[in-house]
């Protein structure tokens, strides 16, 4: 048995008559209603053969279809989210006026042009300046979301940093909520780095755990600090875990050098076991905020949760109202855009002639419409669709 759900156009999801069968679940059931249906001449559908036909059918713009995969791979709430409120035409609502401002423009400077005899107000750029500057600043505002969209897109960059046996690998397994990795006593277990994603209340974090830093003439074991330096340049943050149970060596005084000026978490761990190092002590030395945890007994975890959530998502995040900008090609776009008002404001100051101008104004016009997808080539439009899963 099945049943059959009939939606006429426009009012499907591709804007197409179609039907959607719905049958029993089992694999036998499932490839006999395939193998009939491809009998009576049909055939599977391309990797986001539905959106893309949903776009090109004026259905949404690019920036809801691209919406679409990102709330597929959404990870965690807030993506899911952030990609919810982009599928809902987020985007589209700060860049549309933007893009029809520039289309009035345009219009009237080609009117003024190609009619000059026709009775149409002359021609000013500089009466339009305050507009330009106007979309020139909101799009400003939409690139400074890009670090806190790929933060909830792709998550944090986190490395875990100490000397050896501080516990870096009892922390990462206490967030992974599994034994990731092994854990002794002997100093120097942990020589490469080990990567594990974790959610962290709202939070995804990428983290890396490293070989602990000091002085070792063991070659293998020097690689992995090496490496574990080279992480920490390139992390959006450091946890760095300082074992309480003894004072801080000239280990410990190199790593307070290497995360100086960078952002930073100070865990005083093992505090399960009899303090030796102070809270005090420990942030007097670093001069940061300290946060006691012992990954043994999983205790103080929600005071880091809470510090990256004030680090890096600070407030309560609505993505009704907000959007935040994580796909990198509407990015390189808007960057481009944003470059080619800069240069038509610069034309207006030094009074330029128009054919200066009007070549920026047709730029940052056409960047912004590969946004939305008004101008785009196929060739990335067939890439675009390509990241799609089967059945999308």
């Amino acid at each position: 048995h099945c049943m059959a759900f009939v939606s006429h156009a426009p009012h499907s999801y591709t804007g197409e008559d179609t039907v959607e069968f719905q049958c029993h679940g089992s694999p036998a059931a499932l490839t006999a209603g395939l193998e009939a249906l491809f009998a009576a001449g049909f055939r599977q559908a391309g990797p986001g053969e539905f959106t893309r036909r949903a776009f090109l059918n004026g259905q949404m713009d690019l920036t809801q279809a691209e919406a679409v995969i990102d709330l597929i791979d959404a990870e965690t709430a807030d993506a899911a989210a952030n990609a919810a409120g982009q599928l809902a035409g987020a985007i589209l609502r700060k860049i549309d006026p933007i893009y029809d401002n520039l289309v009035d423009i345009l219009a009237h400077f080609h009117a003024v042009l190609d009619y000059p005899d026709e009775d149409i107000d002359p021609f000013e750029l500089a009466q339009f300046a305050g507009q330009l500057d106007g979309d020139a600043k909101a799009l400003n505002r939409l690139l400074a979301t890009c670090h806190r969209g790929r933060i909830v897109k792709d998550g944090l960059s986190a490395v875990i940093l100490g000397s050896p046996n501080a516990g870096k690998s009892s922390l990462l397994n206490c967030l992974a909520g599994f034994d990731r990795v092994f854990v002794t006593d002997i100093p120097g277990t942990t020589r490469d780095a080990v990567e594990q994603t974790v959610r962290l209340g709202r939070h995804l974090l990428r983290l890396l755990d490293t070989a602990g830093i000091r002085e070792t003439e063991d070659i293998v074991e020097k690689i992995g600090v090496e490496r574990a330096r080279k992480i920490a340049d390139e992390a959006d943050l450091i946890l760095y875990v300082v074992d309480g149970s003894r004072e801080l060596d000239e280990n410990d005084r190199q790593i307070l050098d290497l995360i100086r000026g960078r952002k930073v978490i100070v865990l005083l761990n093992k505090t399960d076991l009899e303090p030796v190092l102070t809270e005090e002590a420990l942030r007097e030395a670093c001069g940061q905020e300290v946060i006691p945890v012992s990954a043994k007994e999983q205790q103080g975890i929600d005071r880091l949760e809470e510090k990256i959530q004030t680090m890096f998502l600070q407030g309560n995040l609505n993505f009704n109202d907000q959007v935040m900008l994580t796909n990198v090609r509407h990015k390189t776009a808007m960057e481009q855009a944003l470059k080619s008002l800069r240069l038509v404001e610069t034309s207006i100051d030094n009074a330029m002639p128009e054919d200066f101008f009007s070549i920026d104004l047709m730029d940052a016009y056409e960047h912004l419409g590969t946004i939305l997808g008004e101008s785009l080539e196929e060739d990335l439009v067939n890439e675009i669709f390509s990241h799609f899963c089967m059945g999308k």
